[in-house]
């Protein structure tokens, strides 16, 4: 799985000085935007003037042609363009070092190995950010977007150890962890991690598009968990469906079997139950690898729910008293009371710290509805806000 050559030599790397982004989007302006804080001088460029002029008006570099001096370049554009843009800039500048940012590794190699000299692949490192988000574009680009997320890298033992230092650089000066894959290994796990959940999710939602309102007005959190991605770019994930084919057909196909099994055991013959919960208890397996806080090994957290009016200043209280009570809060969700100003919010603490927690809450006004035995009278909130 991992490509262990050079590493040693990578790790002593410096971030290259000049480097230029080809494409604008939310990837390519985001990594201007970090770069150009750590201190490298960045150009862009773009198919789109106003797409480049608005990521350089944002702080991301300066619309420029790359210079002959270009120390790395960062192809950060479609899918279906990479491998050609890849070939142009090996060719045209014949000292740089060129890495890309493509969520598919495997064929993207081998389109740009059909094209190029050995002397020219050696200058050619992929690797994938697995950053991004729901919206794209420039207007979307967020500096930290790349901060505790992994930056796979697929090198080989005949990567020259310079070039895979510029890459590793420049991915640990934006706040990334490195991660070095091989490329099919890398295809088939984010097809796994990623590009089937993207199609579950926009299937989830598609449901919704002929919904009655007043049934769709019944969604809770749990919806909007699951349909959150369905948002995302049709044209992008297009191709990186089509760019990753062969995996994600095999994914969905194993899903489908699942599937298949789930929809059998509703007509609820003898032992169907059992399937259904295997499905469920299947689900909580998987669910528990996921990787925790700042890619940690997966943490139970308990949950201490509070009641919060929708008003102005409400959270910033609540996180400001947990604050004064010293505990951390490890994550939180909101769900929102359907036709009134209320909402649920979970907060994640360690089990050790739930009880301080529900004290100190309980003891400054707040509503917790599991915990609604210890209130008094004394323990209402005021004017309704909390």
């Amino acid at each position: 799985m991992s490509s262990s050559s050079s590493r040693g030599a990578a790790a002593t790397g410096a971030l290259p000085q000049r480097v230029h982004i080809v494409g604008a989007g939310l990837l390519g302006a985001s990594l201007g935007l970090a770069l150009t804080r750590a201190g490298a001088a960045v150009t862009l460029a773009d198919v789109s003037p106003t797409a480049a002029q608005l990521a350089a008006d944002m702080g991301a570099g300066t619309v420029a042609e790359a210079a002959a001096d270009t120390q790395l370049v960062v192809v950060a554009a479609p899918p279906d363009v990479t491998a050609s843009l890849v070939v142009e800039h090996l060719r045209r500048l014949p000292e740089a070092t060129v890495t890309d940012v493509a969520s598919v590794k495997g064929a993207l190699l081998d389109a740009v190995r059909r094209s190029v000299t050995g002397a020219e692949l050696d200058r050619y490192i992929g690797s994938h950010p697995m950053a991004g988000r729901e919206r794209s574009g420039a207007i979307a680009a967020r500096v930290d977007l790349f901060e505790d997320r992994p930056w796979v890298i697929c090198s080989d033992e005949a990567t020259p150890p310079e070039r895979l230092a510029q890459v590793v650089a420049t991915a640990s000066a934006v706040g990334s962890t490195v991660l070095h894959l091989e490329p099919d290994f890398h295809d088939s796990s984010v097809a796994r991690v990623s590009h089937a959940p993207q199609v579950m999710s926009s299937l989830v939602a598609a449901r919704l598009a002929r919904m009655p309102v007043e049934g769709v007005a019944l969604a809770g959190q749990g919806l909007r968990d699951v349909t959150r991605i369905a948002a995302s770019d049709p044209g992008l994930w297009t191709q990186i469906l089509a760019g990753n084919a062969a995996e994600v057909r095999t994914v969905l196909m194993e899903i489908r079997e699942d599937l298949d099994r789930v929809i059998a055991a509703l007509a609820l013959e003898p032992g169907a139950l059992a399937v259904l919960a295997g499905a469920i208890a299947a689900g909580n397996e998987g669910q528990q690898r996921i990787p925790g806080k700042h890619g940690q090994a997966p943490t139970q957290y308990a949950t201490v729910t509070v009641v919060i009016g929708d008003e102005p200043g409400n959270l910033g209280r609540l996180f400001a008293e947990v604050g004064e009570l010293g505990i951390n809060i490890e994550d939180v969700r909101i769900d929102h009371a359907t036709g009134r100003r209320l909402g649920s919010l979970d907060l994640f603490v360690l089990p050790a710290h739930v009880q301080d927690l529900v004290d100190g809450l309980l003891a400054r006004g707040w509503r917790l509805p599991d915990h609604a035995e210890k209130r008094t009278e004394a323990d209402t909130p005021n004017e309704g806000q909390r």
